[in-house]
């Protein structure tokens, strides 16, 4: 996937991100009788800018800039400037404290708010997902050992029930975050009905780096099909070596390959390094050799061809299930599922914080612009569920009590309220200071991780 698709899609969605949540802050104080003068995408040197005379006979400019990371809305404050006598009741500095909190607050607000609406759109339009469907454990793993059988299909985590595989894994992440016992509900192969206790005593799920899965011992269920390709790469290993749609392996380097996974695992212990196939085409024998390239899997190297399955439509269909609504229900699950994703949001930051998950699950502006792309390329539900998820990061990010976020001010205000009045212009620059600090720690985190995942 290119470079420019990824950035294509990033900005439009940081675009509509920060768009919605400057918004809620220029809104609200235009409601409250603030007076604004400058409407911000984006930092830097303006690419675009125009006037507009709003009713009040306010000329407010309107300015996309050429940094797209974050935005701002600048209102009149006598801190920032000489006002004119006439205009001080207008200022924001003058404006009472509940109108100043709701100025402030509207912004992670409308980022909900737009989360909401996301997921509603969701809902109703439907998604196509994978089935819950448990594949063979780990041998000796936590999974194992609660009794997981081949192809348990789960039904409910909790009291949470559960439909699709993602959502499977987002059910243990939320209710096992904290470790404790697990009763998972299945549906075994033969149609009978089953509670695992998964026990995760005292794992802290996101200690390490990784798939949360590969520690508990899950692996999701595959069909045992054939090796046939199902579509090539361009440019990719398979493509160069003349692998085409609808060949089936026969075997690798004289061992027979009877199916799809033990064509992958002998791809992957090959990198670097030929490998010759024979193919069944048209019925026809045909030799052929390709190298695999390689990747970073975790500290070990891997081989790839860029090739995948064949997968037959009926198989297909038994692997997944369709996800809709009615426009009430879909309503309320996107308000549940929009709390549920803030709380647990706000559950990592502190596993974080405590030390009981790693700062490695922190990502940046490459990641985040990967999987714009990625789910651009799925398909639009992909991508609205994606904005969803950022929408809802992006707003209890900046509730976070940070000097220089909207959490930061919003602290300035219980402190004012408590004293009796503002805090001192030296106290708010020396938090100021400190917040750009712990921003800027926090990005260096984000990005090094960024580049940590594209190296592997």
């Amino acid at each position: 996937m290119s470079i420019i698709h990824n950035l294509f899609f990033f900005i439009v969605a940081i675009g509509v991100l920060v768009t919605f949540h400057e918004f809620g802050h220029y809104w609200v104080a235009r409601k409250a009788g603030v007076r604004v003068l400058r409407f911000s995408i984006g930092f830097g040197k303006p690419l675009f800018s125009w006037r507009r005379t709003t009713a009040e006979g306010d000329d407010i400019e309107y300015v996309i800039a050429a940094i797209p990371l974050g935005g701002y809305v600048k209102m009149l404050d006598e801190r920032e400037g000489k006002v004119a006598e006439a205009d001080k009741k207008r200022a924001f500095n003058n404006a009472s404290i509940g109108r100043r909190i709701a100025i402030v607050i509207a912004g992670p607000a409308f980022n909900f708010i737009l989360a909401i609406f996301l997921y509603w759109v969701v809902f109703m339009l439907g998604t196509t997902v994978d089935r819950p469907y448990v594949g063979e454990t780990v041998k000796d793993s936590i999974a194992e050992k609660a009794g997981f059988e081949n192809r348990d299909e789960v039904l409910a985590v909790g009291d949470t029930s559960v439909r699709s595989w993602n959502g499977f894994r987002l059910a243990i992440l939320d209710q096992g975050l904290d470790g404790g016992d697990l009763q998972i509900l299945v549906l075994a192969d033969d149609g009978t009905e089953h509670v695992r206790q998964l026990s995760l005593g005292d794992m802290h799920l996101l200690e390490n780096e990784g798939d949360v899965f590969k520690y508990i011992g899950f692996t999701q269920w595959w069909p045992q099909l054939k090796a046939e390709i199902g579509g090539v790469v361009d440019k990719g290993a398979a493509s160069n070596a003349g692998l085409q749609k609808g060949d089936i392996v026969l075997s690798v380097d004289g061992v027979v390959i009877d199916k799809w996974l033990s064509l992958v695992e002998a791809i992957r212990a090959r990198p670097n390094k030929a490998m010759d196939l024979m193919v069944l085409r048209d019925g026809t024998e045909v030799p052929l050799t390709v190298i695999p390239e390689s990747r970073k899997a975790g500290e070990d190297e891997q081989g790839y061809i860029g090739a995948y399955q064949h997968i037959p439509d009926e198989v297909r269909q038994e692997m997944v299930t369709r996800i809709e609504y009615s426009s009430f229900e879909s309503l309320t699950k996107a308000v549940a599922k929009t709390w549920d994703m803030s709380t647990l949001t706000l559950r990592v930051l502190w596993k974080m914080i405590s030390g009981e998950a790693s700062l490695s699950n922190i990502s940046g502006p490459i990641t985040i612009a990967t999987y714009a792309g990625v789910t651009a390329s799925i398909g639009l539900v992909s991508f609205i569920s994606f904005l969803a998820v950022i929408s809802v990061s992006l707003g209890v990010l900046n509730l976070l009590p940070v000097p220089m976020l909207d959490g930061g001010h919003l602290l300035y205000y219980l402190i004012e309220i408590i004293k009796g009045s503002p805090v001192s212009e030296a106290f708010e620059l020396r938090g100021q200071q400190v917040g750009i600090a712990i921003l800027a720690l926090l990005m260096s985190v984000a990005i090094f991780n960024d580049i940590q995942r594209l190296v592997q």
